[in-house]
């Protein structure tokens, strides 16, 4: 008994306050030093629909014949009682497994157990900026095989705290969280044998359009100390350019939950808006892809057209020397039909000194495209090879630029 049981769950939606449900769940508990005893997942059957499919890829073949959570309650009680409770943003899986054994009839506070959040352990321990679990293993060199999965989220939550351990040293700077672990007073519950049920193959997923790229690197925000568990929720429900009603009163029961109040968010979702205009600005170009998304987040967030420009203006000027610049002698390459002819475009882009190029390669400076999303043979070497892909309307501000 002792150590740390590191956990991580999916679910159908952002809080379980709307009948959103765990469909999967993952321990992986470790040693006082952070070695692996031993690691257990399966799929649950939540009784209903599987919510965001995109983003955890579990489909209904997978949890036909899952356990539901009355099922396993008593295991996973099991391996989670005497131990360190340890996950990436704690309060979001917190609240959802109080909920479902709130929903057998038995009292778990969650919230109250003495527990340790990877998320926010990351700014005393990271270099990383970022709170995306990908971000702080990245910086912490731990693998990160598939994100959404739970045993695979759990194995890197795993290894972020093993190396919190190791840079901590001895005694750990939460040793009275492990004394307060080993005396919790965690019901007897009876374990049922159950047949772990897992997921099938994920298909290949690609690489993600800009705002599903982007929230995987945004800042961590220290204060109030609620935000990032507030923000890593948000993250979630952006992840498909999309922000259903339902999903609004999510979030706004999770800003309730953590004691956010109506001035708060909103100075939130400003930051959060910044943040993102900033990585747009990162490679000193924003696309009008990347502006058509910043602008619908900005819609989905309750902020208006003054905001957008003020973050656009923000992010430029912290970006001097970063922004993009096409100059005499730059090679540019066209693909897809126009709203204007082709060969106007190639006019205009010889008058200003520019080289048309008639294919991608490591030379070519641009690839002004019809649709920035192009799937073309050229959209896809220049993705491959780092190349800006932009529109007409971005092009005719760098060409006007240029002069």
């Amino acid at each position: 008994m002792g150590g740390y049981a590191v956990l991580d769950v999916e679910t159908t939606g952002l809080h379980p306050g709307h009948r959103h449900r765990v469909v999967e769940v993952a321990v992986v508990r470790l040693d006082a030093r952070g070695g692996v005893v031993d690691e257990w997942c399966t799929l649950v059957n939540p009784d209903r629909d599987l919510g965001p499919q995109h983003l955890h890829g579990i489909r209904a073949a997978d949890v036909r014949r899952a356990p539901a959570f009355a099922d396993i309650a008593g295991e996973l009680a099991a391996r989670l009682a005497g131990r360190v409770l340890v996950a990436h943003n704690f309060s979001f899986d917190a609240r959802f497994l109080q909920a479902e054994y709130a929903g057998l009839g038995i009292e778990l506070p969650f919230s109250d157990m003495p527990a340790l959040c990877t998320m926010r352990l990351a700014d005393g321990f990271l270099d990383a900026a970022a709170r995306s679990l990908a971000a702080c293993c990245e910086a912490a060199g731990v693998p990160l095989r598939r994100a959404h999965s739970a045993l695979d989220d759990a194995r890197a939550a795993a290894g972020l705290m093993a190396c919190y351990l190791h840079l901590g040293g001895t005694p750990e700077p939460w040793r009275d969280t492990v004394h307060h672990a080993a005396a919790w007073p965690w019901p007897d519950l009876p374990a049922a044998v159950v047949r772990e049920v897992r997921r099938g193959p994920r298909p290949q997923e690609d690489e993600g359009h800009f705002l599903a790229r982007l929230v995987g690197l945004l800042p961590r925000v220290v204060q109030p100390v609620q935000a990032d568990d507030y923000l890593d929720v948000l993250d979630r429900a952006l992840l498909d350019r999309h922000v259903s009603a339902a999903e609004q009163e999510e979030l706004l029961d999770t800003a309730r939950g953590l004691g956010l109040g109506l001035p708060e968010v909103m100075a939130l979702h400003r930051g959060y808006l910044d943040a993102l205009a900033g990585a747009a600005w990162a490679d000193g170009l924003v696309s009008d892809e990347e502006a058509a998304d910043l602008k619908l987040v900005a819609t989905m967030l309750g902020l208006g057209g003054e905001d957008v420009a003020a973050s656009f203006e923000r992010g430029r000027a912290a970006r001097p020397d970063a922004r993009f610049r096409l100059e005499p002698g730059h090679c540019v390459v066209f693909t897809g039909e126009m709203g204007q002819p082709r060969a106007v475009w190639e006019e205009r882009a010889r008058a200003a000194g520019l080289v048309v190029g008639g294919g991608v390669t490591k030379k070519t400076r641009l690839l002004v495209a019809a649709d920035p999303d192009s799937l073309s043979g050229k959209a896809k070497k220049a993705r491959a090879n780092g190349v800006p892909i932009v529109g007409e309307e971005t092009f005719g501000v760098l060409l006007a630029a240029l002069g």
